[in-house]
């Protein structure tokens, strides 16, 4: 953990560098320090092809939500931090679209509230 889902309408695909947002996104994250270990960290992105936005009448609306999904126990100050530095990196990725298009961007936290199940030997590399 943490896990974070981007989903992006298909019109983005082009100019959008979602690979690009990936990285930076992984880079705030590990950012955080301790609260996060590496070795846990994934991304990934859905592009979006059937979704309709707003009315509809307009084809090159587009849409980018983030989801953050982490485990039980990080302080209220932790998980506000994260959230605010994804998010100003996400305003930051999409700033000349966004001047240019209309463009919906917009993120929730998802804590679980219950153990995880997961095995990962990839933290060994970050010890």
């Amino acid at each position: 953990m943490p896990h974070i889902i981007v989903e992006y309408t298909d019109n983005l695909k082009q100019d959008g560098d979602i690979k690009g947002l990936l990285k930076k996104i992984n880079e705030a994250v590990i950012a955080e320090g301790d609260a996060f270990p590496i070795g846990g960290i994934r991304s990934r992105a859905v592009e979006l092809t059937d979704y309709v936005v707003a009315d509809g009448a307009e084809e090159e609306d587009a849409f980018v939500h983030v989801t953050l999904k982490i485990g039980k126990g990080r302080s209220e100050v932790v998980r506000k931090a994260v959230c605010d530095q994804i998010f100003q990196v996400i305003e930051q990725h999409f700033e000349n679209i966004y001047a240019n298009r209309y463009l919906a961007l917009s993120m929730e936290l998802y804590e679980f509230p219950y153990p995880t199940y997961k095995k990962n030997n990839i933290h060994k590399r970050y010890k």
